[in-house]
């Protein structure tokens, strides 16, 4: 029954993160798949699992300067990246141009040192197939039900795009707190934009 569990639970948030991902996939266990049901709950039993946000910080700067099929590039070694990071339980998706999320294992003894080695291994340079490296970077925010009290992924999500925002550029990894529950606005936009209000749409 766990094992059943497991499948559907991962198999409706792979539904959900792939929606309206127009140009790639970024991994073969991210299918494609109907609308998404809204408002998915994390199972009581997986209150260890987390959401990570994670957003390219330079990627309209590759795009304008070295061209699309190198920001493809960059999108690919942050998808492959993120796939080895979270492991094979995990779920991972590209729920927006440059934006990535994650719903995998976070235990609370090893959380912050899994979060370190995710930003460590999204600030190593990408190396293109004729051998130009690019520098990149990336803001990441997660968050988890046992700090914030909710199992709701949409909730997580917002919770965990505040968390981003709020330590973009400054090379660490955000864990969400209560406080990132109250804040009026996503990435600077208002609450309700594409991407924070149902769980997986395109921001």
């Amino acid at each position: 029954m766990d094992e059943l569990e497991d499948q559907a639970f991962y198999g409706s948030f792979r539904q959900q993160t792939v929606y309206r991902c127009q140009r790639f996939s970024i991994h073969d266990r991210v299918l494609s798949g109907p609308r998404p049901h809204p408002r998915p709950d994390i199972p009581r039993r997986k209150a260890q699992l987390g959401v990570a946000l994670v957003r390219e910080n330079h990627f309209k700067a590759v795009n304008d300067t070295l061209g699309h099929a190198t920001g493809d590039a960059v999108l690919a070694a942050f998808g492959a990246r993120l796939t080895a990071w979270a492991g094979p339980r995990a779920a991972v998706g590209r729920i927006g141009g440059d934006e990535f999320a994650v719903v995998l294992d976070l235990p609370p003894a090893r959380r912050r040192l899994r979060l370190e080695h995710l930003v460590r291994m999204l600030h190593t340079p990408v190396v293109l197939d004729d051998g130009r490296t690019v520098d990149v970077a990336a803001s990441i925010g997660a968050a988890t039900p046992d700090v914030l009290g909710t199992r709701d992924l949409t909730a997580l999500q917002r919770m965990a795009d505040a968390a981003l925002y709020d330590g973009k550029h400054t090379g660490r990894a955000v864990l969400a707190t209560a406080q990132h529950a109250t804040v009026p606005s996503i990435n600077g936009r208002r609450i309700g934009r594409p991407g924070t209000a149902t769980w997986g749409r395109a921001a």
